[in-house]
């Protein structure tokens, strides 16, 4: 089943929206062994609004609330999570409002589909030349670089006095891609070391990551963390999603070559197939109900309370680990033909997995969540 976003119905066409979604399904075994999204899909991303969703309308944008955006990530991550998770770094037009408003404005003012890549860790030293910045270093983990016009790198001046690491803002084509990505999973979203030697950029084309935006759009008062977070966590969503909705078809199709009943009609997959979906279902209403409960605080009173931050990680950290264990539940229903490479099972269950490892739901975000449940120290940037 397709969760149309509210972009679809309301700004979008939703034919070309649902074809959009087709094609990326049927090409996700090019995009595997590319190990990367193509340029061409990255414009049909723009073209849906995958990264103008969080621009101000004044620069062209939609100003999609958080929850409207991550639903247009899961409906891309069911068709396929790589590209999924290459369409959530639309999410960068919120915390690049952190730059000086003249340079936002001279990115989105002249593109509001504007694709931005940033690898921020381990940050780099950079030298202080005249004209701004020399950088020069390599980062690993740059998602979506290879369909990005802009990328930011992580660096450490000296005299900065945050822990925060500032990010330098340069064309793509100062750019070197060594292209290291080649993994088990999301394995198509071209995440390569970038190489960048001796590129002098701007103060202005600077800025501090997690610092506080310039701008005072609504979308720049919302947790930067937590929506960093939730972008990344709905791609488990959709893989999940995609992973029962395949059973459910599949059993439609086939008759067992051995005479057994159809795989639905058998008891143990309908009672392994209700508990994957009570997962799903369970996470995907903790997620969307928590966002929306957030942005409307945020409406209302003009911040987000403490408590509301620490509940807007938590149910990062919930979908993606529910996400991963409904998309597993899933694989184990579907059987020994399942381990065939390529099998849409396998690679929902192995795609769902890996969001769950990264930094930002990964086991530590549990003890942070409860820490500060309990007004205990959290670590650094959480929430």
């Amino acid at each position: 089943m397709t969760y149309l976003s509210k972009l679809a119905f309301e700004q979008a066409d939703t034919a070309a929206y649902v074809s959009v979604l087709d094609e990326i399904r049927a090409r996700r075994a090019e995009f595997t062994t590319l190990r990367h999204v193509p340029l061409d899909m990255v414009k049909k991303l723009q073209q849906i609004g995958a990264y103008r969703a969080f621009v101000p309308a004044r620069f062209g944008g939609d100003e999609l609330s958080p929850a409207d955006f991550c639903r247009l990530i899961e409906d891309i991550s069911a068709a396929d999570a790589s590209t999924g998770w290459v369409a959530s770094f639309g999410v960068s037009a919120t915390y690049l409002a952190a730059l000086p408003p003249e340079t936002y404005a001279a990115i989105y003012g002249k593109d509001p589909d504007t694709v931005f890549a940033g690898a921020m860790f381990p940050p780099q030293k950079a030298e202080k030349v005249a004209g701004g910045f020399k950088v020069s270093g390599r980062w690993p983990w740059c998602s979506g670089i290879m369909g990005s016009s802009i990328v930011g790198m992580g660096i450490k001046v000296e005299g900065d006095d945050t822990p925060l690491p500032r990010v330098a803002v340069m064309p793509r084509d100062k750019v070197t891609v060594d292209e290291t990505w080649n993994t088990i999973g999301l394995s198509a979203t071209g995440s390569h070391d970038a190489v960048a030697e001796g590129v002098v950029v701007a103060p202005e084309w600077t800025f501090i990551r997690g610092g506080k935006p310039l701008l005072d759009d609504a979308i720049f008062r919302f947790p930067a963390m937590a929506l960093a977070a939730q972008v990344l966590a709905v791609v488990a969503l959709g893989a999940a999603r995609e992973a029962l909705d395949f059973l459910v078809e599949d059993a439609r199709q086939r008759a067992s070559i051995t005479g057994a009943p159809n795989p639905g009609a058998r008891p143990y997959v309908q009672a392994e197939f209700a508990r994957a979906q009570g997962l799903l279902m369970g996470a995907r209403a903790a997620f969307y109900d928590t966002i929306e409960a957030g942005w409307d605080e945020l409406k209302t009173t003009g911040e987000v309370s403490p408590d509301m931050k620490i509940r807007l990680r938590l149910v990062a950290s919930k979908a993606a680990r529910d996400g991963a264990e409904a998309a597993r539940l899933a694989f184990v229903i579907g059987g020994s033909g399942v381990m065939a490479t390529g099998h849409t099972l396998g690679r929902c269950m192995v795609d769902a997995a890996c969001v769950a490892q990264h930094a930002f739901m990964g086991e530590g975000t549990w003890t942070a969540a409860g820490a500060g449940f309990f007004d205990q120290p959290t670590m650094p940037g959480y929430p």
